[in-house]
């Protein structure tokens, strides 16, 4: 059974974690999901913004659910557990299409991790963020030390990972993680959403990579991939594949 759902309605992809009495927290099985969707939404081009959201008000994402990988070995655990999770949360931020979080409840370690490879967050007035693994002996391990270094200030990363405290919705937007708080963050989200249906999608698509390159996000794909659109509008690159079809040299033109 499914616990992870996507919906797409009118150009808006939701993506919703569906384990609330585990407060969402990831399984295996749930990040397989996950990454099975995350492969469906690039190659859909009526989408045009998605929403990860997940059920209940209590938790957003808690994580990682410790029965999933506590019992693996080192090898295991640093090797699969580790990696894939880092691959998929990648694979959500280099999306081509903006993506927004909306958290009804708190984010937690990997739940954390997930609201951070989203493009913008909006989190509900009573949530909270955190990154608790050194309670459980562990450190963040899906770009919770990397991909947050560049969106936090340093002091409150530490603040989480070395003392392991909360940081709330007010405080969070304080200092430019959450965008909006709202009572209610997935209708919020949903405006959001809407108002990138009135945008140009090659030029948001572009100006995401652009952004990703400038700050290090996936900065090699993200500069080749826009060379290689530029390139691939060109009159030459018609003319190069006309010419090695028909087996003849090709008049480039430059243009």
């Amino acid at each position: 059974m499914s616990a992870v759902h996507l919906k797409i309605t009118d150009g808006i992809a939701e993506v919703r974690l569906d384990n609330p009495a585990k407060l969402n927290a990831f399984t295996i099985e749930m990040l397989e999901q996950f990454s099975d969707h995350l492969a469906l939404l690039d190659r859909i081009a009526d989408i045009r913004c998605v929403i990860v959201t997940a059920q209940g008000d209590r938790a957003f994402c808690a994580g990682a659910d410790i029965n999933a990988w506590g019992d693996l070995t080192p090898a295991e655990f640093a090797r699969h557990w580790v990696r894939d999770g880092h691959r998929i949360f990648d694979r959500l931020a280099r999306l081509s299409k903006p993506v927004i979080a909306a958290m009804s409840g708190h984010a937690f370690g990997g739940g954390l991790e997930l609201a951070a490879a989203c493009d913008i967050r909006v989190m509900a007035p009573s949530a909270t963020i955190a990154l608790p693994e050194a309670h459980v002996g562990i450190v963040p391990g899906w770009s919770g030390t990397q991909r947050l270094a560049r969106l936090l200030p340093e002091p409150i990363l530490k603040e989480m990972t070395l003392f392991g405290r909360r940081i709330t919705a007010e405080r969070a937007q304080a200092f430019g993680f959450i965008a909006e708080v709202s009572a209610t963050p997935e209708e919020t989200a949903q405006v959001i959403a809407r108002s990138v249906l009135s945008l140009s999608p090659r030029a948001v698509e572009v100006a995401k990579f652009m952004i990703h390159a400038g700050r290090g996000e996936d900065r090699d794909a993200m500069i080749e991939a826009l060379g290689s659109a530029a390139i691939a509008a060109s009159t030459d690159r018609d003319e190069g594949v006309a010419a090695f079809r028909a087996k003849r040299k090709p008049a480039f033109s430059g243009e």
